[in-house]
């Protein structure tokens, strides 16, 4: 018998309690850590699913107002609903399937489910506090790592109703996290527009919608509309929609407002609908890529005991409205075609738009699809004979707790594309190496993407020629020297990204890498520095006359060093899309042929390293 073997006794079986379950697998129940630098890093799913809760007593009518603070690390959410029941808050925030909304009465189309989000909260935060107003009485218990510390007797108050949670992620689990301000206003506005009448305050900011999902299209739309947002709704149903001049489909997803960023059956039947009515009211049969080419929409319905793939809810798997209802398939169907096809036919003028962008669609479509077959045989071959992509084991779209680890880092030349190859994870991290500086696509069509093999290469490695849906890494990491090569070669890349598959970077996936600028060290310890000010701290702590080396390149970086930079502290800065960054207006600023323009605004904002130094 084998060692092995042998260890296998009744000692090997172990149980582990709630708490030390999520603190193991904490991706089954918030999806992965992360430091904060990604929307859907766990840092933010905490909030969310705090928030979720208080939601939920707001969708069952009480409770106007939901107050949130952020100071630092530490989050307080504040809402004015019914307060847990004082008897069961421990048991609500510390034990495993518990929680009113198995009572549908209750919660009727709740988003919170299976009583799994709050404890997951309590778990993963180093310091965590719950406070239940309920009829002129409070009751407040206190955990650290979802072990209770505190467990205060119940007393009088004069505090409104509702229910306070206060908690810090925890920093053993998280690393040094950053909440970024941008993703936490995102996530709230989302909240406003799926519930009209609703107050959210941030920080002493007021977030309210009155017009839910068209005022969601007006926040997000980037580019020109070729015609006014089309705003449908009915009492479990609402969808906005329009066609812009971008490429690709653009689609926000909602189930009981939970934000489904990967889609679901919901949004599969969407986007039969749309095509199906299309089709009907033009009595024409085009093609569904066709139609939805440009698309801009948002849905979000209302479902009674949504299934969702994950504890996260990003996206759903119900076949149902509800126990009893239509099929979700159904129920769309029925609601767009009635709905869409009366708009159309009492707004001749949007109907003969749309008309013209389906055509000009169909022609481009038609103009490239022999380049397109023939690229697809060039990047077939190419994957197999070059070494232009170095592929990891595992995939975004694969089935894994580490999927959103997955990680495809784009590099110039052989010696930054070796250093990192040698260094990376080869389950998760995958490298493409491009061959000198790509080419500028700015007010190109998209034939240029099958014609530039560069291009045509990198979209087969990231397999997002229809669209970001199956996309096969998590993050798109741009690494490049910190030079003005380097830096040319980044806006090249993000030009082509925004210009092509703006999705990739709305969706969050396209990263810069952050490398060191210096290497300061002595003959104890090493420290790596990334700006100015972190170079003045090192010297100041390793004292007199340290060694100091400026990293001028990626490839002066050693395999061995780089492992300290891609692995469990790598720093990522995320390409972020706001509202005020007009795609039409950037791109043509700053990659097209306005010199004096373009000249002036550098000459303003120049700064030189020897200036940086000083400072």
């Amino acid at each position: 018998m084998n060692a092995a073997a042998a260890a296998y006794t009744e000692d090997a079986i172990k149980t582990l309690d709630w708490k030390e379950h999520i603190r193991k697998r904490p991706g089954m129940y918030i999806g992965k850590l992360g430091d904060g630098s990604s929307p859907d890093d766990g840092i933010y799913v905490l909030i969310k699913e705090t928030l979720d809760n208080s939601i939920d007593e707001y969708m069952m009518g009480f409770g106007k107002t939901i107050e949130i603070t952020i100071d630092e690390s530490r989050v307080t959410v504040r809402d004015y609903g019914r307060g847990i029941p004082l008897g069961k808050v421990m048991d609500v925030v510390s034990k495993m399937n518990t929680g009113a909304k198995y009572d549908s009465k209750v919660f009727k189309k709740s988003v919170g489910l299976n009583g799994v989000g709050i404890k997951a909260v309590n778990a993963l935060s180093s310091g965590f506090e719950i406070q239940s107003f309920r009829d002129g009485k409070v009751k407040a218990l206190q955990f650290q790592e979802g072990n209770l510390l505190n467990d205060y007797p119940e007393k009088e108050s004069q505090e409104k109703n509702g229910t306070q949670v206060s908690f810090t992620p925890d920093e053993t689990l998280f690393g040094h996290f950053r909440f970024i301000d941008d993703y936490i206003e995102s996530m709230i506005k989302n909240y406003v527009y799926l519930n009209a009448g609703l107050t959210i305050r941030l920080n002493g900011v007021n977030y309210f919608s009155k017009d839910g999902l068209l005022d969601l299209l007006n926040e997000n739309i980037t580019t020109e509309c070729l015609y006014p947002v089309i705003h449908l709704k009915d009492s479990d149903i609402e969808i906005a929609m329009t066609h812009g001049d971008q490429y690709g489909e653009t689609y926000f997803s909602f189930v009981n407002g939970q934000n489904t960023i990967q889609g679901g059956t919901h949004l599969l039947a969407f986007k039969e609908a749309l095509v199906k009515t299309i089709r009907e009211f033009y009595k024409k049969e085009f093609e569904p890529s066709d139609i939805r080419s440009s698309v801009i929409a948002a849905i979000s319905v209302k479902i009674e005991e949504p299934v969702f793939e994950s504890q996260t809810k990003t996206k759903l798997g119900s076949k149902d409205m509800g126990p009893e209802g239509p099929s979700v398939r159904n129920f769309i169907l029925d609601f767009i075609k009635k709905h869409l096809d009366n708009y159309l036919h009492k707004q001749p003028e949007t109907a003969d738009i749309l008309l013209k962008k389906i055509i000009e669609s169909e022609k481009e479509r038609k103009a490239i699809s022999g380049i397109q077959k023939m690229a697809r045989e060039r990047a077939k071959k190419a994957n197999l004979h070059n070494r232009k992509l170095r592929d990891c084991k595992l995939h975004y779209n694969d089935e894994d707790d580490r999927r959103f680890e997955t990680t495809l880092f784009i590099t110039e030349g052989d010696s930054a594309s070796g250093s990192i190859t040698k260094s990376r994870d080869v389950n998760t991290q995958a490298v493409f190496s491009l061959k000198g500086k790509p080419l500028n696509t700015f007010g190109l069509t998209k034939k240029i993407v099958y014609e530039n093999e560069e291009f045509n290469l990198l979209q087969a490695a990231l397999n997002i020629e229809d669209g970001i849906e199956n996309i096969r890494y998590h993050n798109v990491v741009i690494a490049t020297d910190a030079d003005v090569d380097g830096m040319h070669i980044r806006l090249l890349l993000i030009t082509f990204f925004l210009q092509f598959f703006p999705e990739l970077v709305r969706n969050a996936h396209l990263y810069i890498l952050q490398t060191p600028l210096f290497r300061v060290r002595n003959k104890k310890e090493t420290i790596y520095c990334y700006t100015m000010e972190e170079r003045a701290k090192a010297i100041a702590k390793l004292g007199p006359n340290p060694e100091i080396t400026r990293f001028k390149g990626l490839g002066e970086i050693s395999p061995d060093e780089f492992r300290h930079f891609i692995g469990k502290d790598i720093r990522l800065e995320p390409v972020r899309l706001k509202k005020e960054d007009s795609v039409t207006k950037l791109l043509p600023f700053y990659m097209g042929k306005n010199t004096s323009e373009r000249q002036e605004f550098i000459i303003e904002n120049l700064r030189v390293e020897e200036d940086l130094v000083e400072a």
